[in-house]
């Protein structure tokens, strides 16, 4: 009989330790630092580029797993009968490393912008060295270099528009993200304005549409306002963007892609 009690004192101990082990597992788990993002990794976007309803160029926004990283590419490129009067060639890239102190997928290092619009150039690295506070910003064509201080908590322009869909966002309501550009540290206003629906090539979705305030040189740079379409769902896939223009408009429409 009293070898029984050990052995059933002896499995509660065991439960009991397990049953612990699990409590704590559980905890940990509601109050760690978790990623907080909503689209997939990898994906990519693919757009067709109009202006005044004829096709103009192509655009492609990309996130992928690199390394120990995350890189970000976005490309802009003009189609031939554009290119004989006016090539576009633009490439953005963006890279960040994970970092359990921030809810987003990663805290950028790296950013690069080479432009080639017109006659427009640009060719242009920014380093972050987020322990220092630092950001190091260099114009390679014109050999000038800067370091200037930053945030903690900051983006450069190509990974704010990611960590942007990531927002709650609600109709007359603006967020805000904070981005170092132009030698600059911004906290730049992005205004929900509506909701509204797009047809695509492959149907109607809900959208919302926002519109971020300011004119930089990553997916948020043009000379005119810019308004995203982005989709009413978790996954708030940008559908379609629209910039204002000396002559009329350039819309970006999503066709295809992995997402």
């Amino acid at each position: 009989m009293l070898t029984e009690i050990k052995n059933s004192t002896s499995k509660m101990k065991s439960h009991s330790s397990m049953l612990s082990a699990f409590l704590l597992i559980f905890i940990c788990s509601l109050i760690s630092p978790q990623p907080a993002y909503s689209f997939n990794i990898p994906e990519k976007l693919e757009y067709d580029l109009t202006w005044t309803g004829i096709k103009a160029g192509t655009f492609a926004l990309e996130i992928t797993n690199s390394g120990s990283g995350i890189k970000i590419i976005s490309t802009a490129k003009s189609v031939k009968w554009v290119s004989v009067f006016y090539d576009v060639d633009d490439r953005v890239e963006s890279t960040l490393v994970k970092n359990q102190d921030i809810l987003f997928v990663g805290q950028p290092v790296k950013y690069r912008i080479k432009l080639k619009e017109g006659r427009h150039r640009r060719d242009k690295e920014v380093i972050f060295k987020h322990p220092a506070g630092k950001a190091v910003y260099t114009d390679y064509l014109s050999n000038e270099k800067q370091e200037f201080a930053v945030p903690f908590f900051v983006f450069d322009p190509l990974s704010s528009f990611y960590y942007v869909r990531t927002l709650k966002l609600e109709v007359g309501r603006p967020v805000y993200v904070t981005i170092f550009d132009s030698k600059k540290t911004w906290n730049v206003e992005v205004q929900v304005l509506r909701k509204e629906k797009v047809t695509l090539q492959t149907g109607t979705v809900d959208t919302i549409v926002v519109k971020p305030l300011i004119k930089s040189e990553g997916i948020f740079y043009r000379k005119g306002d810019i308004y995203i379409w982005l989709t009413d769902d978790e996954k708030r896939i940008p559908v379609k963007l629209r910039s204002k223009v000396a002559l009329g408009s350039v819309t970006a429409t999503l066709v295809g892609g992995r997402y």
